[in-house]
């Protein structure tokens, strides 16, 4: 073996049993479940469950109703998600994403919709290509095998990263992923000291065999290799995928192909692709714009416009004169060129600020007549822009230090200093920014006014002429809030002290521009009076018509393409989608089209989830413009009308789903080398043809060979499948492609098609951290399932969140719910298939039962017969969790569906088998079977191959689960609900009260009884509540605003005398009002919702078993005062009717709802 691929084996190894992830110990609980998703999910396929499809022209004839009718008639739910890009297997955001499209088809299916989710397989673009071409040359370099590389070569010291000049084309688009770090110095195991440097060192990694890595030199291979993988990821995690549906993109699949020239075609002939000059990212390395997927960094990072000033130079400094010396032919002429985004201001120019510690160049733009001093990085930028000798030629004929030209005399165009401007120092100049060169404005500029403050305070210090800096300042702007001297308001107001009080400075900045931008008159100058809005375009066309300025531009960020080059700001011809408002140049009715779809004002539109989502999309569409749709490299279909040129991947990915309604007919592979039902060639999917399938002609296209028939059929599913329900995708695709979706659906297809909901989640962490395979802390797809199995995945990923906010994924969560899943499963196995249901005719009882048979499970002895008390208590919260998690699941609220239908399903039953044992009783068998069937139903959306062991093996149903429709219960009574709260607050006071009393035993401190003895419990129930509470309760209704009582504020009210007795009262009050349980009115008015003494007479069993030593319970009904009562109830042996005087303190503190209780020793 090659000494480079061993040592990066070796580096890779403790990868493959990362540190950072939880550690399994004894996996027999979940190999048992993971036997049965297997066999299920293998079920599942041979009945072709997840296939849907729309109702037959035999069912419904064409058009014998109006497709909206048809939908009605026969509801459906289509979901998808951004297909993911096919260069490794499943990340974790993939599936994240994926399982939220996975419980909303769950959920559709419960509520008897057919429900589609089809997967189909990204390819287009550059990744694939450009690791392609990577292993190309490295195959030429070290041979098939890399067995030429050594370990050198593929050394991870501080140099490394420079040593190789090219960095590995990244297959993977997480933030953990492997090729991250392999642009960078290594981040794998220390102690081997191996960078990922190589292509073949990024496929090792995802484990791909070195023997077959020279396979993958071949673009096509990697549409071969992973998207079975993708299919293998998803079907064990046990997805409802119509796996039918699925394709490859690019033109690998010549109906695919098909489909992406129709809809650039139909575009086109709209005016919504256009021909011209822009300025776009670019990769002078790749020849071609860089869009977002074509990034290796810099995603979402697009075009910075400015002006770009001439500031010519009249003197040189002391410093750079000698320095020139015969650099600079006669009558050529050097211009400062600063990049300004106000050129409005430039009549306030009163010096031009350089950094002294940034190396410049001076570079030939008109040869022997114009030079630019200006950075490297905005020279290679100008090369791209037509404003250097030649396209991608910036040749330097001089190189200076800023501080060599500290003095220098420029003319500044505009300038009321007619006299010329001084080059001055300025610290905080970037040459990552702009062209490094920057024009002072004092006027309305915080950070000039600050700096200019410092360099007149401290001129010797920064070897200058005061005088170079102690210049007028011109007002030239004037503003409502600030005055005609912005920068000096805002600088004085906010305490500003220095240039490097940089936190300040960039809020002062941000003010000032949006107060003169939007409210600013001009003061001065050629366009005096008008708003500075209508100034700035006329003063900046005057500066290059006079040409004393020119139009720059440069990425907003640092970007680079998957080749590892640097991206610029490209002036190039292109084809571009006319994105944008009509202010920026786009298309007049486009925009305002998506954006009104967007904001759904008339509540016809989109379905965003939540505000936030809705002003992401918002400020998207107001920002972004014109995108460039073509590029000459990479995979992808063919322009039309330019052969050359390749559609981009995230134009050619934006109205698939509309494809997947009729993908199954045209193809049965996902390369469409084998026709599909509906019989049809690709080449007779003419434009006209998808124009008719898709809606938007209602005639059958003349001259097709295709029958109408089947056309009517194909057109019969987009009719029915579209509008699409639901696009699910991570947070990060709102910037692109999920805005670029809305723009085309509203563009190619008529309303009523238009996509219904947008559901954007967050990304996902795993165990509160970011991914990362350096740390160890990373998980896959195929390894969580692996791992933890599918359901027990699943319930990790419905747990980890539902909102736009970053989610986590916890393999707590997932280990422990492997022990919930096996535990519960046992559970109802035994009580289903070892139950004994007791023979009440013969007068069996549940604890004689008990007692004299041996049973494994006791709760597998069961009552029939006649309901009591706790099962209409149990039944009744079953109702009331079952309504609770299907409108969780409807609002897409997963986390909170699964508390309702799993964690909190299996507390009600915890509760109801206490109670029921501690009275003596026992379950009832219909109230058991109800639950597990209840339970199974609750979580089949989530944890679908556990439900379907129960449904089938345990409650003996014939079909499947996912079949199984969601419960219909009765309403939620109340007064049960009411009273199963109260007996949980009042045990739990009662338990809480004896433990601290044997707390205080063990510490050897004086206790009220001995908790080890014997003990009578007495309760306290009050009828009525005493007379001073009705102004306490005036005084809460009084401060109950929003659903919340002000604690803080009642407390200030209330007396100081009357505060002992009252605040625990207050406490009560709250509890009861902010539970949402009760009514409002209803605990003002001071009902109870249920019969307090009956309550408790049905929990004196449950508390004689429970209260450790507990030899008598008595119930009593305390009179007005507390002082004395009647007893109402207890255990065994209490007689009803004695009157008990002498109460202790605990009688007199009882209310309706809220007992009091006392413990003695007997």
């Amino acid at each position: 073996m090659a000494a480079a691929v061993h040592a990066t084996q070796t580096a890779l190894a403790p990868a493959n049993q990362p540190k950072g992830t939880l550690k399994l110990e004894n996996t027999d609980k979940r190999d048992t479940l993971i036997a049965a998703e297997k066999k299920y999910q293998r079920a599942w396929a041979e009945q072709r469950l997840f296939e849907q499809d729309a109702p037959t022209l035999e069912e419904v004839p064409f058009h014998a109703i109006e497709p909206q009718a048809l939908r009605e008639k026969h509801p459906k739910y289509m979901a998808t998600m951004a297909y993911p890009y096919m260069n490794g297997t499943l990340h974790a955001g993939h599936s994240f994403t994926a399982s939220k499209l996975e419980f909303a088809v769950g959920w559709a299916r419960m509520k008897g919709m057919r429900a589609l989710y089809p997967q189909g397989y990204h390819c287009t673009g550059m990744p694939i290509k450009a690791c392609a071409d990577k292993l190309v040359r490295e195959i030429e370099l070290f041979g098939r095998e890399f067995e030429r590389c050594e370990v050198a070569q593929v050394d991870g010291g501080p140099e490394s990263a420079k040593a190789d000049g090219e960095v590995p084309a990244p297959v993977q688009e997480t933030a953990g992923d492997v090729t991250k770090f392999a642009a960078k110095k290594s981040k794998v195991n220390a102690k081997t000291n191996v960078a990922l440097k190589y292509q073949f060192q990024i496929m090792l990694a995802l484990g791909v065999d070195v023997k077959d890595i020279h396979r993958f030199a071949d673009p096509h291979h990697w549409l071969e290799f992973f998207p079975p993988l993708c299919r293998e990821d998803l079907t064990n995690l046990g997805c409802r995928v119509d796996w039918r549906r699925s394709v490859v993109t690019t033109d690998a699949n010549p109906y695919y192909d098909a489909f992406v020239r129709w809809q650039m075609n139909r575009l086109k002939q709209m005016g919504k692709i256009r021909f011209g000059k822009r300025y776009t990212v670019y990769s002078p390395k790749d020849g071609q714009a860089c869009m977002d997927h074509d990034r290796s960094a810099g995603e979402g990072v697009g075009v910075q416009e400015y002006t770009a000033l001439k500031l010519r130079v009249k003197e040189w400094s002391d410093t750079a004169r000698p320095k020139l010396a015969g650099l600079i032919p006669e009558g050529g002429n050097v211009y400062f060129v600063p990049a300004t985004l106000r050129p409005e201001t430039m009549y306030g120019q009163t010096c031009c600020f350089v950094g002294p510690n940034i190396t410049y160049g001076i570079y030939e733009a008109v040869a022997g007549k114009e030079y630019y001093f200006i950075s490297d990085r905005a020279a290679r930028n100008m090369a791209y822009q037509g404003h250097m000798p030649a396209w991608g030629v910036y040749p330097k004929i001089a190189e200076l230090l800023g501080a060599d030209v500290v003095g220098t005399l420029v003319h500044a165009p505009l300038s009321a200093q007619k006299g010329g401007v001084r080059i001055l120092p300025m610290e905080s100049v970037k040459a990552s920014k702009g062209t490094g060169v920057v024009t002072s404005v004092p006027s309305d500029s915080p950070d000039d006014y600050a700096t200019m403050l410092d360099l007149v305070k401290k001129a010797e210090y920064y070897k200058i002429k005061k005088e170079w800096a102690e210049v007028e300042i011109l007002p030239i702007i004037e503003t409502p809030s600030y005055g005609n001297l912005t920068a000096k308001f805002l600088v004085e107001s906010m305490k500003i002290n220095s240039p490097k009080d940089a936190k300040q400075l960039a809020e002062a900045k941000d003010l000032a521009y949006k107060e003169g931008f939007y409210k600013g008159k001009m003061i001065y100058g050629d366009f005096k009076g008008k708003t500075v809005e209508e100034a700035k375009p006329l003063v900046r066309q005057q500066l290059i018509d006079a040409g004393d300025a020119f139009a720059y531009a440069e990425p907003d960020g640092m970007v680079l393409s998957r080749s590892g080059d640097e991206c610029v700001a490209g002036h190039l011809d292109q084809w571009f989608m006319n994105y944008g408002t009509p202010a920026k140049s786009g298309d007049g009715a486009w925009q305002p089209a998506v954006l009104e779809h967007v904001t759904n004002e008339k509540g016809e539109g989109l379905n965003l989830f939540s505000s936030e989502v809705k002003n992401a999309f918002v400020q998207v569409l107001e920002w972004l413009a014109q995108w460039a749709c073509a590029r000459s490299y990479g995979l992808g279909t063919k322009l039309p009308w330019d052969q050359s040129q390749l559609v981009e991947s995230l134009s050619d990915s934006t109205v698939y789903m509309a494809y997947y309604t009729v993908a199954h007919l045209l193809h049965k592979d996902i390369f469409g080398k084998e026709r599909g039902a509906a019989d049809v060639g690709a080449e007779e999917m003419t434009d006209e043809v998808w124009d008719y399938l898709f809606c938007r002609t209602e005639t059958v296209p003349e001259g097709t060979s295709i029958p109408p028939a089947t056309l009517q059929r194909m057109r019969r599913e987009f009719e029915y499948w579209y509008p699409l329900d639901i696009n699910i995708s991570g947070k990060d695709l709102i910037q692109n492609h999920l805005t670029f979706f809305l723009y085309i659906h509203v563009a190619l297809f008529p309303k009523e098609y238009w996509p219904k909901a947008i559901r954007v989640n967050g990304h996902l962490l795993l165990n509160g951290d970011k991914m990362s395979k350096s740390t160890g802390n990373f998980l896959t797809l195929r390894d969580a399932t692996g791992k933890f199995g599918a359901d027990a995945t699943r319930i990790a990923m419905a747990d980890a969140g539902d909102g736009i906010e970053d989610a986590n994924f916890e393999e707590t969560v997932a280990n422990s719910n492997i022990l919930r899943l096996f535990e519960l499963r046992a559970w109802c196995e035994s009580v289903t298939h070892d139950a004994r249901l007791l023979d009440e005719g013969k007068g069996e009882r549940y604890d004689t039962v008990r007692i004299s048979e041996r049973h494994k499970n006791n709760d597998a002895i069961q009552r029939c017969g006649p309901k009591g008390y706790w099962d209409d208590v149990f039944e009744n919260e079953l109702n009331g969790l079952v309504q609770v998690a299907g409108a969780e699941y409807e609002a897409t609220n997963y986390k909170a569906a699964l508390k309702s239908g799993l964690y909190d399903f299996i507390g009600a039953r915890d509760f109801y088998r206490e109670m029921s044992k501690a009275s003596g009783v026992g379950m009832h068998a219909e109230c058991v079977r109800r639950y597990i069937e209840l339970q199974a139903l609750m979580v089949a959306v989530v944890a679908p191959h556990w439900s379907e062991h129960v449904w089938q093996e345990v409650l003996g149903h014939q079909s499947s689960v996912q079949e199984a429709r969601w419960p219909v219960v009765g309403g939620e009574r109340r007064g049960l609900t009411a009273a199963r709260e109260y007996v949980r607050a009042t045990q739990g006071s009662i338990t809480s009260a004896e433990g601290g009393q044997m707390k205080k035993m063990a510490k050897g401190k004086a206790t009220l009884y001995d908790p080890t003895r014997g003990k009578r419990l007495r309760i306290f129930a009050a009828r009525r509540y005493p007379a001073w509470q009705e102004g306490v309760i005036a005084i809460v209704r009084e401060h109950f605003v929003g659903g919340k009582v002000d604690v803080a504020k009642v407390s200030k009210v209330i007396e100081k005398k009357e505060a002992k007795r009252a605040m625990p009262f207050v406490q009560h009050l709250k509890k009861q009002l902010e539970s949402g349980v009760v009514e409002a009115e209803e605990v003002f008015e001071r009902k109870l919702l249920f019969d307090e003494v009956a309550v408790l007479r049905e929990m004196v069993p449950g508390l004689r078993q429970t209260v450790v030593r507990c030899e008598v319970v008595e119930l009593i009904v305390v009179a007005e005062g507390g002082k004395s009562g009647e007893v109402v109830g207890g255990s065994e042996g209490v007689v009803v009717g004695e009157v008990r005087e002498g109460l202790p303190g605990a009688a007199e503190n009882a209310v309706p709802g809220q007992p009091g209780f006392f413990f003695e020793n007997v």
